[in-house]
């Protein structure tokens, strides 16, 4: 973790941080030393984020050791809330101490009220109503605690997950779909958290049968062991119906995530099922799954119909020989009345605990299966961790250097590659390249050459499988995660925009950034014009994953957000593809003033955007086969003009389509927000070409 972040100012001794090539220990200094290399900068020259979580982390977590049971390892959660939990637990047993007692008085009140007529009737009547308070009273308490204790421990699982969540590398996002951690994150958690709490609950009441044994055997000890002779019977139904049930609440959970994810999917991607018109295909995976959870849910409900009634219904043996060994000693006056109608009530309050006892076997089950699963992502480590003794990356001067540098995707990643016996087809081969600072560089190549890659293993989005990458000198390996990213801002060929308003979107690296750096970052990534037109302005929610913007208005939004943090390393992953040739152009005008003293590197395919590099760069199969200005390769390099026609001609397609798809109104089921009047140019597939257009009267 960064040991600057979330700090302002001060410097404690020993702290580590990079600046200008160099690292540097001890009490921070901010004059710069002329004698020697070494900088001395504040640790506030590095501050990641604006702002932090309101929401105090979980004050225990799941312990790692893996030889334990799944109950183990969760039990510091739970003990991290043991006060109300085992206040919930204790009030519990007091109310059923006292349900316990009540059939006691009850013997007695008939004995000497209504048989010897020793005592007056009111008083035993009074007595088990003042109890009944007292019950009710403690069952409240009880209820109230252990309910905020469910919930608590119920917060903690899902920000423990979330968090590990943040700390997984990418080869584990590349690899792993996003329905089965959703599922995992849900139905899975709610099932761990409602056995961690309910469980020891039904134990209590279950125990209380003790409790009625010890009163069964003050009044009769053969007709106690006579109401008790079915128990060894229950516990061997029992084992068996924990057996049959484990596998089975495994198999559903797993079923249910296949569900989650085949929703998530058709959710996301509507646009695509209904441009191809294949909304009954799509029917038809998703009744598959469910019919596969289908099967699985009949599967448990037939265990069930199986073993539960057994587990409830054979303590009721015990109430048949009760009445019959009870009965022949009453009559036989060896055993007086009164004690076996308060007999009869201790089995009565038996019957519960008995009943829950199968409801707690399946649950037990269920949430077994819940745990390993979660487990099972909470064990799996992320690849891409600071290295012992990481330091801080402070005043980046943006000094790039990529030394014979290969790369290949993991064997499971998704996107990995074929490459025959050897394993994984390398997508970077022995790369070398030098961005100076505030140098920009274009790099162009064929589809699948590796250009995108090179971004990813910059901002150590995976790690370089050969050679080093350095940043001012360092490896980035040697650099803690959040200060190297900090300092490089990225904008994707396909950007993300999130559930909330375009002012949140551009300020979503700095938080506390002013409306007034909010609006000069959209200005400059040309997106004011469609803004304004907005009828709530900076304050419009865009929808889920900004889809009720056009391709080009979401490129221009995600472009003002990497401009708002203003860092010193800026990647531009074919960043306005999507964006209107006039656009861009004024897009362009903005970028060359901005790119003035920092590195960038353009991934490019347009001739317009590759106008903006000092330097173009020519991959091939991962390899750099020219480098030089845009002329130089146009005269030297055939290949060079290869790719560029390539890329135009692609380009022309694509035009095409979304004019073919325009005229076929392909885009009119795209959400709107509520109460804004969007001009006809704002559509999913249309740009803003009025935005540069003189107003009447400026020529």
């Amino acid at each position: 973790m960064s040991k600057t972040e979330d700090m302002v100012e001060g410097a404690p001794v020993g702290v580590q941080t990079a600046g200008n090539g160099q690292a540097t220990t001890g009490a921070a200094d901010t004059q710069e030393s002329e004698t020697n290399d070494d900088v001395r900068l504040p640790l506030g020259a590095y501050v990641p984020m604006g702002v932090t979580s309101r929401y105090t982390a979980p004050s225990a977590t799941i312990d790692p050791d893996r030889s334990k049971s799944w109950i183990k390892r969760a039990t510091p959660i739970v003990m991290a809330h043991k006060l109300q939990w085992f206040s919930a637990l204790i009030f519990s047993f007091l109310g059923l101490i006292i349900q316990v007692w009540i059939p006691k008085i009850l013997q007695n009140g008939i004995t000497n009220s209504l048989i010897n007529k020793t005592q007056p009737l009111h008083n035993y009547v009074e007595l088990i109503a003042v109890l009944a308070l007292f019950t009710g009273l403690f069952g409240y308490i009880s209820r109230t605690n252990l309910f905020k204790v469910a919930y608590a421990i119920e917060f903690d699982l899902r920000n423990i997950l979330y968090e590990h969540f943040t700390r997984m590398s990418f080869p584990f996002y590349d690899r792993v779909q996003s329905g089965q951690l959703i599922s995992r994150a849900n139905s899975d958690i709610r099932s761990v958290q409602m056995y961690l709490t309910f469980a020891p609950m039904i134990l209590v009441q279950c125990s209380i049968a003790l409790v009625a044994f010890a009163f069964m055997l003050s009044i009769s000890v053969p007709l106690a062991f006579v109401a008790m002779a079915s128990m060894p019977f229950i516990y061997i139904v029992g084992i068996k119906m924990r057996k049959s049930l484990f596998p089975v609440s495994w198999l559903i959970q797993s079923r249910l995530a296949e569900v989650a994810t085949v929703v998530d999917e058709n959710v996301n991607g509507v646009r695509v099922v209904r441009s191809f018109a294949a909304e009954q295909q799509q029917l038809g995976q998703l009744a598959k799954a469910a019919d596969r959870v289908q099967w699985g849910y009949i599967k448990d409900a037939d265990l069930r119909a199986r073993f539960a009634p057994l587990v409830q219904n054979l303590s009721q043996v015990g109430l048949v020989l009760v009445l019959l060994v009870g009965g022949w000693l009453v009559i036989n006056e060896h055993l007086p009345v009164a004690s076996i109608v308060s007999f009869n009530l201790y089995l009565v309050m038996m019957q519960a605990p008995f009943m829950m006892l199968g409801m707690l076997i399946m649950m037990g089950q269920r949430a077994s299966a819940s745990a390993d699963r979660i487990y099972e992502i909470i064990d799996e480590k992320p690849t891409i961790v600071d290295r012992p003794g990481a330091v801080d990356l402070v005043n980046c001067q943006g000094d790039v250097e990529f030394d014979d540098v290969s790369f290949a995707y993991a064997d499971d990643s998704l996107l990995t590659k074929p490459g025959g016996d050897d394993g994984p087809r390398e997508i970077l081969q022995h790369l070398n390249l030098h961005l100076h600072p505030g140098e920009t560089i274009a790099l162009v190549g064929r589809t699948g050459s590796g250009k995108s890659t090179v971004a990813r293993v910059l901002a150590r989005f995976y790690d370089a499988t050969g050679g080093t990458v350095r940043v001012d000198g360092h490896d980035v390996r040697d650099l803690t995660l959040t200060s190297l990213r900090a300092n490089i801002g990225v904008v994707l060929d396909e950007p993300f925009l999130f559930s909330v308003s375009i002012r949140d979107n551009i300020a979503y690296g700095r938080p506390d950034a002013s409306m007034e750096e909010v609006v000069a970052a959209a200005e400059a990534a040309g997106a004011t014009g469609f803004i304004n037109r907005l009828a709530d302005g900076y304050d419009t929610v865009v929808g889920e994953r900004g889809y009720t913007l056009s391709g080009g208005q979401r490129q221009r939004i995600a472009i003002a957000r990497a401009l708002l943090v203003n860092p010193p390393i800026l990647i531009l992953d074919d960043a306005t593809s999507a964006i209107d040739v006039k656009v861009e152009q004024r897009i362009h005008s903005s970028l060359r003033v901005l790119m003035e003293g920092r590195t960038t590197l353009i991934i490019a395919h347009r001739l317009s955007t590759i106008s903006l590099a000092d330097r173009v760069v020519l991959l091939d199969s991962g390899r750099i086969v020219a480098d030089g200005t845009h002329a130089e390769l146009l005269a030297s390099t055939p290949l060079y003009s290869e790719v560029l026609a390539q890329a135009t001609s692609e380009e022309q397609a694509a035009a095409e389509a979304a004019a073919g798809a325009e005229d076929l109104g392909l885009d009119d089921d795209v959400l709107e927000p509520e109460g804004v009047a969007l001009a006809p140019e704002d559509g999913l597939l249309q740009t803003d070409d009025e935005v540069l257009e003189p107003e009447k009267g400026a020529i």
